[in-house]
């Protein structure tokens, strides 16, 4: 049974969540405020906590800083993230914040639901795993143990990122849209709002590059999408 940390601080909208979840044979777990999200997390039941739906409209600390602070504890824990606006800004802010996911207040139970089981299947081992490992100019990716290093020292990557250089890397030189990579990593069937694959290749460009802003391994090909290099 999945387990669930709810961060909402509207009670009405935090207690019905939380029984549609509970409806759906999740466990879970609720806070009201940023600070005691994380201290439930750092806790000695907050191990048991497989994903995080966060509102970025808190008291005292937003969900933004919440966002990183679980982001610096912990890479494997999906969070989606809940805005009450379809904000440009606070959404790329809080992609960018490390978030793998979001969706805009209202939202109903079935869409809640379905982005929950996307964001927990993407934290399962990727079936890219059965291919052979790949090193491409000092970047080494184990699809075996579902790692990263580059020139011998570790990367860690939360499960979007690293299904995302899986799927990149898996065929070099293929040009994958972005409408391609939201129905593969992030389960969207419909077409999709871009921002959550470009917000998660600029978050591995930071991690992977040399330097982000001229990548050799991820390159952008304008009005198609990404590519896997290295140049």
């Amino acid at each position: 049974m999945p387990h669930v940390l709810l961060i909402e601080d509207d009670a009405s909208v935090r207690d019905g969540m939380e029984l549609v979840l509970r409806r759906h044979g999740y466990d879970v777990d609720t806070a009201a405020t940023g600070e005691q999200a994380l201290a439930l997390l750092d806790g000695p039941g907050g191990g048991k906590v497989e994903l995080a739906v966060l509102d970025l409209m808190l008291p005292g600390m937003d969900g933004f800083e919440v966002c990183r602070r679980i982001r610096a504890r912990t890479t494997a824990m999906p969070v989606i993230m809940l805005t009450a606006r379809g904000d440009d800004s606070d959404i790329v802010t809080g992609l960018e914040a490390g978030a793998d996911d979001y969706v805009v207040k209202p939202v109903t139970a079935p869409v809640l639901e379905a982005r929950i089981r996307a964001a927990l299947r993407r934290a399962e081992p990727s079936g890219q795993a059965q291919k052979a490992d790949a090193g491409f100019a000092g970047l080494v990716i184990d699809r075996a143990g579902l790692t990263v290093t580059k020139r011998g020292v570790p990367i860690a990557l939360p499960p979007g990122e690293l299904r995302l250089l899986l799927e990149l890397s898996a065929s070099p030189g293929r040009v994958l849209s972005r409408e391609q990579l939201l129905e593969s990593i992030w389960d969207h069937t419909f077409l999709g709002d871009s921002r959550l694959v470009d917000a998660a290749v600029g978050r591995l460009r930071a991690k992977i590059e040399d330097v982000p802003g001229k990548p050799r391994y991820i390159q952008t090909v304008r009005g198609f999408g990404y590519r896997f290099g290295p140049l």
